[in-house]
């Protein structure tokens, strides 16, 4: 087995204020060589917690919040994956050591990290061998059943940090605006694994949108999944060249659901799994509204100069399978 630790793409926060359908991305993005996607292959995943807490939330109320959080991501019904927590433990997250620990650490020089998640894996088969989450403790921190205007939610953190841990990257199903202070403030999100969290008090993120359960439902698909779900796979092209790095998202106009994926090659190509059969509005836009250090590690290939384009048909995604391929040509900016 060859493995190596990967550290996950972090939950970021604003300055002043707290927080990647495919928008949904598998783990790793970008890494020529390595498997294209990273996934548990056991039936159960264990996962241990520190045995410290901080001001306000014992080791106690910790693994409480980390199990329902873990909770959410296991009662997806199309998705098939279970956890086990067996226990406190001493060790620190990101100790090489074949055991996944969930837990808090101080790091004030991360002052716009809320949480990270890291990996030990099998770059062969992609196999996740072991994932551990750290709460950045710099941070005030709550756990309260509606939320602290005060403090950053930590289950809805959790939530975000757990699918990473599944091996899903950041969607992008989001808008934000620059703050004259530095950082970006969340107008609004469509996916727990939007990078941005949505600031103190808010405790949106406990419960998945379509995106997140498309992303973790393809992953781990569940018995009839795919024979119920359908596919969209097509190219972004501009001047008939591929491409990369533009963000397209399928609309349900019936359910209003919203799933996406970006293209992944420099053909442009591009596929959105977990549709609902039926008609769906396709948008290709540019990534172009947050940093895209957050999706892919060569932001510098990452193309966006174009502009946002809607397909000129609706693509009617088939039960069972992919539908036919389709291009969707943009023009430069």
């Amino acid at each position: 087995m060859r493995a190596f630790t990967l550290v996950g793409v972090a939950v970021v926060a604003v300055a002043v204020a707290a927080q990647e359908v495919h928008a949904y991305i598998h783990f790793p993005t970008g890494s020529p060589g390595y498997p294209p996607v990273l996934l548990w292959k056991r039936p159960r995943v264990r996962w241990f917690a520190a045995n410290r807490g901080v001001p306000g939330i014992s080791a106690s109320d910790f693994q409480a919040v980390m199990a329902r959080a873990f909770a959410t991501w296991e009662a997806v019904p199309t998705a098939s994956i279970a956890f086990q927590f067996v226990g406190f433990t001493g060790a620190e997250p990101f100790d090489d050591d074949n055991v996944s620990v969930l837990g808090f650490q101080n790091h004030p020089d991360m002052e716009r990290v809320l949480g990270a998640t890291g990996f030990l894996i099998d770059t062969i088969t992609g196999e996740i061998v072991e994932s551990d989450i750290f709460f950045n403790s710099a941070f005030p921190w709550s756990i309260a059943a509606q939320g602290d205007p005060a403090r950053f939610d930590l289950e809805s953190v959790a939530v975000h940090e757990i699918g990473h841990f599944l091996g899903l990257g950041h969607s992008a199903l989001g808008e934000t605006e620059m703050r004259p202070e530095g950082g970006r403030r969340v107008l609004g999100s469509a996916a727990v694994m939007f990078p941005v969290a949505l600031g103190r008090g808010i405790t949106h993120d406990r419960e998945l949108q379509p995106d997140d359960v498309a992303g973790v439902s393809d992953l781990y698909p569940e018995a009839g999944f795919r024979e119920r779900s359908g596919v969209a796979r097509g190219r972004v092209t501009r001047n008939g060249t591929g491409i990369l790095g533009a963000h397209v998202a399928a609309f349900n106009p019936e359910t209003g659901a919203l799933i996406a994926a970006f293209t992944l090659n420099n053909d442009g190509e591009f596929q959105i799994a977990g549709l609902a059969p039926g008609p769906h509005v396709i948008r290709a836009e540019p990534l172009d509204d947050a940093d895209v250090e957050s999706f892919f590690g060569r932001p510098g290939a990452i193309d966006i100069d174009f502009l946002v384009t809607f397909h000129d048909r609706l693509f009617i995604a088939p039960a069972g399978g992919a539908g036919e391929r389709f291009t969707v040509a943009v023009r430069p900016k």
